[in-house]
């Protein structure tokens, strides 16, 4: 057949688009030797080919056979497109692949060629368990086929199932689950205890959302520790019945509030207590911690309430953040306020940031469907290229300008017509919104003009996969929080295509965002569901210059008297300007956000490599037992030598994750308080430097220590028992992950409560 002139055009196309990191060429020459294996491999039973999968190696070779594989298993041949994305996978790159491109066969093709390479095990991290379960399940009979084991863990998983997971040559995974593993066998005292294996290689779906959105994310191992007192729920009490600009102001951007003195003498009364007594620290922070969920996180928004708890909601996919808390307090804070019994944070046994968790691989790869707005941060955090792959058939969706409105009423009252305007035409029309809330008061208005509507959002993400496999039918109508990550391909006429034709002739999918996102990436994965595999779509954005977005970040922008229209539309190029300037620095703070907390990182993730390494030995070697021989010789030499060695190893691996443990609560402390150092110009991250190096280098000396001074005091008789030298670990660990505190830090918050107390009272 050869490669067709139209795949060729478009190629040399893309090879030129500005943005473009990687020369697609050598790939494209690669795809006429793979198309001449075709025939001899369809020849070959299904054993033969089996027998011919375990020996390729080149990309040609993978290629052909993975095509072949997966023709038998799934009834589908793969695009040329999809094996030039397995060949940038292969190379190590981030493939950009549109959405229904098929970034799961993809995926499958490259998992098998670097196992066959010899760079596995492979771990195919997913944003979630539903996507982990279902593409291990769908691509299972691909892998049979090629010779190659496949399993995959979710948060259910047993250990044992974990173990079988992971041994498997490929394991399918949400990066959660695989850092909390990882976080697991660190601390394990038996090797034959480890659930995972080597960190080969891994292929990183949504990578975008993963390496960047995700990266500075904490994943936290947590053990349980005697209960304390809960000062927060008696701060919610008082805060509770506290009026907005009376007792407290909150800024315009909604990410700071503090007490007025009204306020503050209000709770001094209540409390009979001076509030800035140095010993009434801890207290005043409960306050405004409290105040800080009381006045600015907004239920349905920020977070919903779901079988007695508090559940924090993903900004960036709309859906519910698994097993994610606030940090400093607020996640407590919360749930007071909702009269909800707070959760156990427990002490931080050991805590590992996404980012520096996959940087343990030796390899790294991903694809997802926008990579090219983020690929200067893939290449400085994690040295990645991108490739940017064509799509199989043009891309034929119409994408309006955005429609800009002066305020939320009118812009609301058009998008309600704009989709009602469509429905009765019949064609399927998904409307993206920014949180629960937004979703939920658009329905409604629909539903009052006349217009049925499935909702899609955290209350119900359980039901995603249904939801949004007939979002394409014959007049449906679907309102959605973001669809990053939603890993359904919306097909026009419904799931079995049945009114195919007749969605093509009205348009194909409409999709329709009621507001842009803080992140360009996030809407083009909205606008990306339109026009899959060269179906007909349009796109528009209707935007309200009221939109947080919009004030927060283009409020200076703006022209006074902005040319619009009697309904409120807005025809002025400052405005486009200024909403796309908006997005633009919205993005540049994150960015700056994470280039900063990674800085703080780096020196704690060298730490963590290092006492990993120290922790291997202990636990793989003689090393502790020959330490106690040395400076312990005499109760070492009458001791037996099996008690010896078992007694040395539990004895400072104890130690050594005990003080790690401490010397993470040291340095968030450090790191709490570092800024104040600031105020005298000192650099904060020099002053952090200055303390987390000299505390990591006294850890090793504090760990041989006490492994001595625990063996010296240590009965050592018959049947020894860690239990019986106090050697006891925690009863019981949990993991979770720490989400972005929305304000800062507990202590940013408190400089600048006093700081308005302070400039209030001199006035």
């Amino acid at each position: 057949m050869g490669v067709s002139q139209r795949l060729k055009s478009r190629f040399r196309k893309f090879l030129q688009r500005p943005g473009t990191t990687v020369d697609l060429g050598p790939l494209a020459r690669r795809l006429s030797a793979i198309e001449d294996r075709e025939e001899a491999l369809r020849e070959l039973d299904d054993e033969a080919l089996t027998e011919a999968a375990g020996k390729a190696a080149d990309h040609v070779e993978i290629c052909a056979v993975g095509r072949e594989a997966a023709r038998r298993a799934l009834d589908e041949r793969p695009f040329d497109v999809q094996l030039l994305g397995a060949m940038a996978l292969l190379d190590g790159r981030v493939a950009e692949m549109a959405t229904g491109e098929g970034k799961t066969l993809t995926a499958t093709i490259a998992a098998y060629g670097h196992v066959r390479r010899g760079h596995g095990p492979v771990h195919v991290l997913t944003v979630n368990d539903y996507l982990a379960r279902r593409d291990a399940q769908w691509m299972e009979p691909v892998y049979t086929r090629l010779g190659i084991t496949v399993g995959w863990v979710t948060e259910a998983s047993t250990r044992d199932e974990r173990r079988e997971a992971y041994a498997a040559d490929v394991t399918y995974v949400s990066v959660s689950e695989a850092g909390f593993d990882y976080l697991r066998d660190q601390l394990v005292t038996d090797i034959a205890d480890r659930v995972q294996q080597d960190l080969a290689c891994a292929i990183v779906d949504e990578a975008d959302s993963i390496l960047i959105d995700e990266a500075r994310v904490p994943m936290v191992l947590a053990g349980s520790v005697p209960g304390g007192s809960d000062p927060v729920h008696t701060a919610a009490d008082l805060v509770r019945d506290l009026q907005a600009g009376k007792h407290y102001e909150a800024a315009e951007d909604g990410r700071s509030v503090a007490f007025t003195d009204a306020g503050l003498a209000r709770l001094e009364e209540q409390l009979g207590v001076d509030l800035y007594a140095d010993e009434q620290y801890a207290q005043l922070s409960a306050l405004n911690v409290a105040l800080h969920a009381h006045a600015l996180l907004r239920r349905d928004v920020d977070y919903i309430v779901r079988d007695g708890g508090v559940e924090l909601i993903d900004e960036m996919r709309g859906r519910v953040a698994q097993r994610r808390r606030w940090p400093d307090g607020l996640q407590a804070a919360v749930e007071a306020k909702e009269g909800l019994n707070a959760t156990a944070e427990g002490e931080v046994l050991d805590t590992i940031t996404v980012q520096a968790y996959i940087a343990l691989y030796a390899t790294v790869c991903g694809m997802t469907a926008t990579a090219v707005h983020v690929g200067e941060q893939l290449r400085e955090y994690f040295k990645l290229e991108v490739a940017v792959i064509p799509p199989n058939t043009p891309n034929i969706r119409e994408d309006e300008p955005d429609r800009i409105y002066s305020a939320h009423d009118m812009r609301d009252e058009a998008l309600v017509e704009e989709i009602k305007l469509a429905h009765e035409k019949g064609r399927p029309v998904l409307v993206g919104t920014l949180d629960v809330k937004a979703s939920e008061l658009l329905a409604k208005q629909l539903a009052a003009a006349g217009v049925p509507s499935v909702v899609l959002n955290a209350k119900n993400d359980s039901e995603e996969a249904a939801i949004i496999a007939e979002a394409g039918a014959l007049g449906a109508v679907t309102v959605s929080t973001q669809m990053a990550g939603r890993g359904v391909d919306i097909r026009l006429g419904g799931s079995d295509e049945t009114d195919r034709d007749a969605v093509v002739e009205l348009g194909g999918l409409f999709v329709i965002g009621s507001g842009r996102h803080d992140s360009r990436r996030v809407d083009d994965q909205l606008r990306g569901r339109a026009g899959r595999q060269g179906d007909p779509g349009g796109s528009v954005f209707f935007v309200s210059l009221e939109d947080d977005l919009v004030t927060r970040h283009a409020g200076d922008a703006l022209p006074a008297s902005p040319r619009m229209d009697i309904d409120g539309v807005v025809h002025d190029p400052q405005v486009e300007y200024a909403v796309e300037h908006a997005q633009r620095v919205a993005e540049g703070v994150n960015h700056e956000i994470h280039r900063n907390t990674w800085r703080y990182s780096v020196v704690i993730e060298q730490q963590r490599i290092a006492l990993a390494q120290r922790r291997e030995r202990l636990l793989t070697s003689e090393v502790a037992a020959i330490m106690l021989l040395e400076r312990a010789p005499e109760k070492a030499k009458e001791t037996d030598e099996d008690v010896l060695s078992e007694a040395a190893r539990a004895i400072a691996l104890y130690h050594l994750d005990r003080l790690w443990a401490h010397h993470l609560a040291e340095l968030s402390e450090v790191r709490e308080g570092v800024h104040l150092r600031a105020l005298g110009k000192l650099d904060p991250l020099d002053e952090f430097h200055r303390a987390a190096v000299p505390a990591f280098q006294k850890l090793f000396t504090d760990i041989e220590a006490r492994t001595i001074e625990t063996f010296e005091e240590a009965d050592l008789g018959d049947g020894w028992q860690p239990e019986r030298s106090e050697i006891v670990r925690p009863s019981a660990t949990w993991t979770y992950l720490v989400h972005d505190n929305p304000f800062g830090s507990e202590l940013d918050r408190l400089i600048a409560a006093v700081g308005r107390r302070i400039s209030s009272s001199g006035s």
